[in-house]
């Protein structure tokens, strides 16, 4: 392991999804970049959905984005993967949850699901005129 992976990627131990299954889809032809990888913006959009449709179940409300720290592209994604994404609440603030999003792939061939994506998306509620609005107390939901 060479710094840059140690500073941008922490090895991860997990073998398998931590968290709830938000959404899963398959990776497409038209999702590649000029290296017929899967595109990154087009991976952190479907986390970015899953993620989303989470904090909104937490907040029981419309959510936006506001920021996404620590993202580890750690592995490219194919055309043909099964990408799941899975989140785990991290915090819930006045305005704001935390959650903590992994994107998974089962490869073609492959036994076992491999994490390509990590990160953590905070989103805050908003009421019908975009503003952001406190979050009632409750218990989180259990499932996605």
């Amino acid at each position: 392991m060479d710094e840059t992976q140690a500073i941008h990627a922490p090895p991860n131990y997990e073998i398998e999804p931590c968290g709830d299954l938000s959404i899963r889809t398959l990776a497409m032809p038209a999702d590649t970049n000029q290296n017929g990888d899967i595109f990154g913006g087009w991976l952190l959009s479907q986390m970015d959905i899953g993620g989303r449709i989470f904090a909104s179940k937490v907040a029981k409300s419309r959510t936006v984005t506001v920021a996404i720290e620590a993202m580890n592209f750690r592995k490219p994604v194919f055309v043909g993967d099964v990408v799941s994404v899975h989140v785990n609440l991290v915090r819930i603030g006045k305005t704001s949850v935390t959650v903590r999003v992994e994107a998974w792939v089962m490869r073609r061939k492959e036994m076992h699901s491999i994490l390509v994506t990590d990160g953590n998306f905070t989103y805050v509620s908003i009421d019908d005129n975009g503003r952001p609005q406190a979050i009632e107390p409750g218990e989180p939901p259990i499932s996605t």
